[in-house]
């Protein structure tokens, strides 16, 4: 039996290959919202956070709570993510060094 989700307002996306929370029902990450309450240019507090995304409250600071936890998927993404840009940029510099351009037509 699969043990029951302490979260009541985040969930794994649908179809999508990140394992972080995102709020159910909306395509925003706990981490993107989180980002905007520690953001060091212009934080926000979750009151204007759930404003900002017409989110309630509760799903704003159940979301700052998840990322404070520190769950491991949100590192796993992000390292898969840079992986992708890493791996993008090689092929890049390796068909601008051939003297060939990549194939933008996609």
């Amino acid at each position: 039996m699969a043990e029951a989700s302490p979260w009541r307002f985040l969930d794994r996306k649908p179809g999508s290959v990140y394992k972080q929370l995102f709020v159910k029902g909306r395509n925003v990450a706990a981490r993107t919202l989180y980002g905007r309450y520690l953001s060091e240019e212009e934080p926000r507090t979750a009151e204007q956070i759930a404003a900002d995304y017409d989110l309630p409250l509760e799903a704003v600071l159940e979301a700052i709570a998840y990322c404070e936890s520190d769950p491991p998927e949100i590192v796993e993404d992000w390292e898969r993510e840079e992986a992708n840009v890493q791996k993008r940029l090689r092929s890049r510099s390796q068909c601008v060094g051939s003297g060939s351009a990549p194939d933008e037509s996609r």
